[in-house]
């Protein structure tokens, strides 16, 4: 079997390390820390929040011109904790087109916390075009801002599980690239109302495995 050339073998490279970030990528914003999400409630999942006030504006130009104006029953939003608990991560997932392909926003909002309100707060993005292994990302908190955070609870108060809606506003200043930094997006402002679940950690956790 002849070896590829040069170019041809940099661009295979490429292609398996753009999918291999869109698999980390849709796995950080559909699995989400703990069961809190995984446990939700099925009216949620049926649209972005139960009571129907749920929606994602946003403003996108570059190598995609976009104006997104998605309502409660057509998206899906998920969110929680940020894995290192150093702030919030809150996802949505746009209409689904006929072939499968569909949009989807992940915004990672630093230092915040459940139930905490929030101004101008470190904010990182990434865009998904599922179908389509295109993925920009910010690759860092300082790139966008969110100008105001709030949250509302949802549902009864207490237990090992609770449920906030999310609600902010804020804009990007620089760009979120392709992983090879050939494509360029900037998304001039946004404003959602989603979801984030949080639950407590286990108190009682199994003895570590002997040596």
């Amino acid at each position: 079997m002849r070896a590829a050339p040069d170019g041809r073998r940099g661009t295979l490279l490429r292609m398996r390390r753009l999918r291999f970030t869109l698999l980390c990528a849709c796995s950080l914003v559909t699995a989400p820390p703990g069961a809190a999400i995984a446990d939700a409630s099925p009216a949620a999942r049926q649209g972005c929040l139960p009571a129907g006030n749920g929606y994602l504006r946003a403003r996108i130009r570059g190598a995609m011109n976009l104006d997104i104006d998605w309502h409660n029953a057509e998206i899906e939003c998920d969110g929680g904790p940020r894995p290192d608990g150093s702030g919030l991560r809150v996802s949505f997932a746009g209409p689904r087109h006929a072939d499968g392909r569909r949009l989807r926003l992940v915004f990672g909002v630093a230092s915040v916390h459940e139930g905490r309100t929030g101004r101008a707060l470190p904010t990182n993005l990434t865009v998904i075009f599922e179908g389509e292994e295109r993925l920009f990302a910010t690759r860092g908190e300082d790139h966008c801002t969110v100008d105001e955070l709030k949250q509302e609870r949802l549902g009864a108060l207490g237990g090992p599980q609770r449920s906030w809606r999310i609600v902010a506003r804020g804009f990007c200043t620089s760009p979120a690239s392709t992983l090879n930094s050939d494509a360029r997006i900037l998304v001039t402002r946004f404003d959602f109302a989603g979801s984030a679940v949080f639950g407590d950690e286990p108190r009682d956790r199994p003895p570590p495995p002997k040596a």
